[in-house]
């Protein structure tokens, strides 16, 4: 039975992994912080399972030695690092934070690997969760893998030096590295301050009374969306590979930010500028205009394209945040529900 670990398994993308890879028959394990609050609820079915589908492991990317240890207990054939400080806009606000996370931390997991497979002699097959954020300030349109980076932020340019030093350690080391350069993937357990999700779960609310308006900052911003439960079988088929590289992984086509929200909006009835407001509060200090992944290589290579549209993402995050918002609206009403998670 292979093994594999994943850190970031409590995200949006661990999640959707997790699955994919017990539907495959793997033993896995994920990386979790010690902390005085969890948020497992993304991986609660998997953890209460019977038998339980996932192990969990305190660790953490500033722990280099922590991670070390893990690796030789654990013993993993395939290790999928997607922890990261993954808000774009936070990252302005705690850019030393970002880096030591999402840039050094992954260059402590490689250094991590290189020096268990010295000792053991085992391979282990490493993912790298790059991002479309690297390219920022496109230089070419579409993007592949080989635009040139021009991040615009601090969690980009974090990004880049993660993709950069898993390219190096594959090149200087022969580590098994590959990198998925992800174009923005959503779905109904997106976190709540990204805007798709920012956009549905506010639409569903208004439809319902529970708020009045919406307010975004650039709503001109474009960007190539999917859906994550497409995009971590991507992640999968690299490891699958008998030599690691670097895709793009996207949809192949682009809509800006108020075509998303018309997109909501119209399927709730309603038309979404009369209830979006802009807010230059929400502005980057440097934004990102435009984003389109080309995917042919990873079509090409892989095998791999997405099975959902546009249209079908809008519609399972709609119907997702409808029931959340409905549910909200009972408890305003009536008070906590007996018996539930809720009470």
């Amino acid at each position: 039975m292979k093994r594999a670990l994943i850190t970031g398994i409590t995200g949006q993308d661990g999640s959707y992994l997790a699955e994919l890879l017990i539907a495959k028959g793997y033993d896995v394990h994920g990386v979790i912080r010690r902390s005085s609050t969890f948020s497992t609820q993304r991986i609660e079915h998997l953890m209460f399972s019977d038998p339980p589908g996932v192990t969990l492991h305190y660790g953490d990317l500033s722990d280099g030695n922590g991670l070390m240890r893990l690796l030789r207990e654990i013993q993993p054939h395939e290790v999928y690092n997607l922890a990261a400080q993954s808000h774009v806009s936070v990252s302005f606000a705690q850019p030393t934070y970002t880096a030591d996370v999402t840039a050094l931390g992954t260059l402590r997991m490689l250094e991590a690997i290189r020096e268990v497979q010295d000792v053991t002699g085992r391979q282990i097959r490493f993912y790298q969760a790059s991002s479309s954020e690297m390219f920022g300030k496109v230089v070419e349109t579409p993007q592949t893998e080989a635009t040139p980076f021009h991040p615009r932020s601090p969690y980009g340019v974090a990004k880049v030096y993660a993709h950069w030093a898993t390219v190096n350690y594959r090149e200087a080391y022969g580590l098994h590295a590959s990198c998925g350069i992800l174009f923005n993937h959503e779905s109904p357990r997106r976190g709540e301050t990204f805007v798709t999700r920012k956009i549905t779960r506010a639409a569903t609310r208004i439809k319902l009374g529970l708020q009045d308006k919406l307010y975004l900052g650039n709503l001109d911003a474009k960007r190539d969306w999917g859906f994550a439960g497409d995009y971590v079988e991507a992640m999968w088929l690299m490891l699958q590979q008998e030599s690691p590289d670097d895709y793009v992984v996207a949809s192949g086509e682009t809509h800006s930010v108020a075509e998303f929200c018309d997109a909501v909006f119209s399927r709730l009835g309603m038309l979404a500028h009369e209830h979006v407001a802009f807010d230059p509060s929400q502005q980057r200090p440097a934004e990102v205009d435009l984003l389109l992944g080309n995917p042919a290589k990873a079509a090409q290579t892989l095998g791999w394209k997405p099975a959902h549209t546009f249209g079908d993402l809008v519609d399972m995050m709609v119907e997702h945040d409808k029931s959340v918002a409905k549910m909200e609206m009972l408890i305003a009403l009536n008070g906590k529900p007996e018996g539930s998670a809720l009470a």
